[in-house]
């Protein structure tokens, strides 16, 4: 059975999809990563045990325009320890993100007016591949309705997504005339994609080497040769 294309326009004031090679100062690719399109899917409908989202493409329909912002982030997190004490009244550490030490002013360098159409197919596993109409139905409605179990985001959850599905035969904005650039070595995700997922995956980075031709970006599947999935192939190339 041959999954159907799910359309979703997104827009947003700003997106930040930070190189991995650039971790103490982020600096954004100029176009959407097919791992930060798959998260805008997954918070709309996400199933991992069940099936996986592929990005097919991505449609570029706001000229990429760079901007620089100055963020305070913190290097730790709260302790739940703490957070239990709090909830019943009990005296407890005082919280990390008070401590000066781990907090760093970091500069960003992000997009700005962001608005892109992702194009995107449901590949569900072996034993759930009779339910793909069910998967797909659902998606449609949760889209069609605005629902999502949490804010879709554009690489940083400052930065929130908004989206609209498009269906077949719907009017869509032609893409920008962005043409023949090359990006290089570009993330494509952060975990092993070929298996089911669950709370405990490892990480395992993946890169591909995209090519702008107007204003559209073809996504290869996960399993494609263009893909570098093994951590010997992706030293290889950075």
């Amino acid at each position: 059975m041959k999954p159907n294309d799910q359309c979703l326009e997104v827009w947003g004031d700003f997106a930040c999809f930070t190189r991995p090679e650039l971790k103490v100062e982020r600096f954004s690719y100029p176009v959407i990563t097919p791992s930060a399109a798959r998260g805008i899917y997954d918070a709309i409908y996400c199933k991992p045990k069940e099936f996986r989202w592929q990005i097919t493409k991505v449609e570029i329909l706001s000229l990429p325009k760079y901007i620089a912002l100055r963020r305070n982030e913190v290097n730790g997190v709260a302790s739940t320890q703490n957070a239990a004490k709090w909830m019943t009244g009990k005296p407890a550490k005082p919280l990390m993100a008070d401590d000066d030490r781990i907090r760093e002013q970091r500069q960003t360098l992000a997009l700005r007016g962001v608005k892109y159409r992702l194009h995107a197919e449901i590949r569900p596993w072996s034993e759930y591949a009779d339910r793909l109409p069910a998967f797909e139905s659902q998606f449609r409605r949760r889209a069609s309705a605005g629902k999502c179990v949490y804010q879709p985001y554009f690489g940083c959850r400052e930065f929130p997504a908004y989206f609209k599905p498009v269906g077949p035969g719907e009017f869509a904005e032609p893409a920008i005339q962005y043409d023949d650039h090359n990006l290089g070595w570009v993330l494509y995700d952060v975990y092993d994609l070929s298996q089911p997922g669950t709370s405990e995956s490892p990480c395992q980075i993946s890169l591909f080497q995209p090519v702008i031709t107007g204003g559209v970006v073809e996504v290869p599947d996960y399993m494609d040769d263009a893909v570098r999935r093994s951590a010997k192939e992706v030293s290889r190339v950075t």
